[in-house]
């Protein structure tokens, strides 16, 4: 188990650094210049563009700035944005902790709810109980994220008034303590329950077919004609085989945790790394970007061993060497 651990890591490692070099290529050769558009549109001087290049490094060949980020970046420095004129860092630590707030209960919630209504629709396959939850399901997986937050917004917020439009807390007052806490939960209602309701459907379905699927095997037949309860082989033998792919899912949503809301964090303006990055690729803050994809692939490769091992202890005969 440790030299897979220590090779998966390895492999995770080199797929950061491809994957950083890729990135660092594509954002530079992509069109647009992130000088032009912080200088505007109104007749910039060209000095003070050739001045704004060279701050940043632009005026360089891009080779040179390629081996130049390296460095910094094993230094643990991400550089400068542009746009907002502070170090990628600082902008990324403070937009992380509200998009792991948002993106962990909505992925918590949805795993929670979606799971347990496919099995329990699993369960009572064929009923009136199992046609109503499929159809539920159906329906919010067809809907659009954006489009359910925007609906959630003109009910509960605009027409009831119960529940805030937008932000993580109300600017207005200085909360502190248990209210402040409070004023954030409520603030967290709308986004969380669009950003769950779009990933139960998923759960759901996964969850509920691998039931049918193991209840039919010939060994639950053979349990079955033995005595031995339906309670008993569900615990037994049939909840390891559907938590299986339900934390492969989960595994692979929480790796894309950190910005796999943008579109909710922008429609509820929640001050996450999604929405923060959304407005570097519009400006094209090429270090604010880098800074942020670098953080989604060492994510990815974290998840991706977290989710073997987890396999590991869920299933006895998975074993890695």
């Amino acid at each position: 188990m440790k030299n897979y651990i220590y090779k998966r890591t390895m492999t995770g490692l080199l797929a950061v650094i491809i994957v950083l070099i890729l990135n660092f290529f594509i954002i530079h050769l992509a069109p647009g210049d992130p000088i032009r558009i912080l200088a505007g549109r109104d007749n910039p001087s060209e000095e003070m563009i050739i001045e704004l290049q060279k701050k940043y490094g632009l005026d360089q060949p891009i080779y040179i700035q390629l081996v130049s980020y390296l460095k910094s970046t094993i230094k643990g420095d991400f550089g400068q944005s542009i746009l907002y004129n502070e170090p990628v860092m600082n902008l990324i630590g403070h937009t992380m902790g509200p998009s792991l707030l948002l993106a962990l209960t909505g992925a918590v919630l949805a795993l929670v709810v979606g799971t347990g209504l496919g099995i329990y629709a699993a369960q009572h396959h064929g009923s009136r109980r199992d046609s109503f939850f499929s159809a539920i399901a159906y329906l919010f997986n067809s809907m659009p994220s954006f489009w359910l937050g925007l609906m959630f917004i003109m009910l509960f917020a605009s027409w009831l008034n119960i529940l805030p439009t937008s932000g993580m807390m109300d600017l207005r007052s200085n909360y502190t303590g248990l209210p402040y806490y409070a004023d954030v939960l409520k603030h967290l209602i709308l986004p969380v329950t669009t950003l769950s309701l779009i990933q139960v459907p998923t759960y759901f379905k996964l969850a509920q077919t691998t039931v049918l699927q193991v209840t039919s095997e010939d060994f639950v037949t053979t349990f079955r004609a033995t005595g031995m309860s339906n309670k008993k082989i569900f615990n037994k033998y049939v909840l390891k085989n559907v938590l299986l792919p339900t934390v492969t899912v989960f595994g692979i949503s929480l790796a894309y945790i950190v910005t796999g809301s943008a579109l909710i964090e922008t429609v509820f303006a929640w001050p996450g790394t999604g929405r923060l990055m959304l407005d570097a690729i519009m400006r094209r803050d090429y270090p604010l970007l880098m800074g942020i994809y670098l953080i989604m692939s060492i994510s990815i490769a974290v998840m991706m061993v977290v989710t073997d091992i987890v396999y590991a202890f869920i299933d006895p005969r998975i074993r890695y060497k």
